[in-house]
């Protein structure tokens, strides 16, 4: 199956979602959703300019919306209910979108999705609270849902954890590439990117098989897997970084990575198996932050000698192969199910 096309066909179905929950014009029946009847008076203009505005701004840029079709996907499989949960794709890739607003402020990015950065455009505080709203506004999706109210605090459960994991992934890549901790294992990375990676997959996955109907066993089985697909992402995005050559279509700064100095998979590969110079002369570079061209060259090369890239490919495949293992046990045969099966090796082996 044609994975691109699929996510386009559902990309336009989940948009329409995201605008009942962030209007590109609020209207004051908007803001009473969302706040409730005002006391004095809305002013309108201003949740227009610092958030739907901003927000739109970033989601119009583009963005593959995996992780709200992963979410379809795996309630199909299951044979859920799609109209009754459709809503939900919102609560996942709102909430991711204001995670990229952030963490571009906090690593000082410049480019997203081949735009500048929203801070860079609207400013920091604009940004920051933006992209913190966006953490609650899709909140309202579990509170105005029909679900029983033991699903609704499950629900909320689920997002609360996954929200705690999230931050903490985040601290330790911000730790890292901060130059703070000079040694940092492979399973220990595998750790910090399920919890900053793997965690919004998780979440939709976990989301999909509660309101499927589904035991704690099987949403944790297809949470491992989404977990793994998160992580197999993030590697994949890792090696783009420092391989694609059509660096528009990945609209990303060319060695994004090695400017903000992150220990990725590759990296910490060279750093386990790499002579005393290089390793030595890797950290260098990492710890400078620079844009200089020449001297990210000199990294990637760094890295492509100890043959890190395909290490951490071959690494993300194997991954992959073991959690599918063992969740299409408890996925029943279906068209769904092989459309997942696809799903999940274009997601490593994609080229943007």
């Amino acid at each position: 199956m044609d994975i691109n096309s699929y996510l386009r066909k559902e990309r336009e179905l989940i948009d329409s979602v995201l605008e009942k929950y962030v209007p590109r014009e609020f209207k004051e029946k908007d803001l009473k959703n969302l706040l409730g009847k005002e006391r004095y008076s809305f002013d309108i203009i201003s949740a227009d300019r610092a958030i739907s505005e901003p927000v739109w701004n970033f989601l119009d840029r583009g963005g593959k919306r995996w992780r709200p079709a992963l979410f379809l996907l795996l309630t199909e499989a299951l044979k859920g209910d799609i109209n009754k949960v459709m809503d939900f794709v919102s609560l996942i890739e709102l909430v991711h979108n204001g995670t990229i607003i952030i963490d571009d402020i906090e690593d000082n990015s410049s480019i997203r999705r081949g735009k500048p950065c929203l801070h860079k455009i609207y400013g920091e505080d604009i940004a920051i609270n933006a992209g913190n709203a966006l953490y609650f506004i899709p909140l309202k999706v579990i509170m105005n849902s029909d679900f029983d109210i033991s699903i609704k605090e499950k629900a909320f459960e689920i997002y609360s954890q996954e929200m705690i994991n999230l931050h903490f992934g985040q601290s330790m890549d911000i730790f890292w590439h901060k130059g703070k901790k000079k040694e940092i294992t492979e399973k220990q990375y595998l750790q910090m990117v399920s919890l900053k990676t793997g965690t919004l997959a998780r979440l939709s996955a976990r989301l999909a098989a509660l309101l499927a109907g589904k035991n704690g066993d099987t949403q944790e089985i297809l949470g491992k897997m989404a977990e793994t697909i998160g992580i197999g992402f993030k590697i994949q995005d890792d090696i783009l970084d420092i391989t694609a050559k059509e660096r528009k279509k990945f609209g990303k700064a060319f060695g994004n990575d090695i400017t903000e100095g992150k220990r990725s998979l590759m990296v910490i590969r060279v750093l386990e198996t790499g002579g005393e110079k290089d390793k030595k002369r890797l950290l260098e570079i990492l710890d400078s932050h620079t844009r200089d061209k020449d001297l990210i060259n000199e990294a990637i090369k760094i890295i492509e000698k100890y043959d890190a890239v395909n290490y951490a490919k071959n690494l993300a495949r194997k991954m992959l192969k073991d959690a599918w293992k063992e969740a299409e046990k408890v996925l029943e045969e279906s068209e769904a199910k092989k459309t997942l099966a696809s799903f999940m090796e274009y997601l490593i082996e994609r080229d943007v």
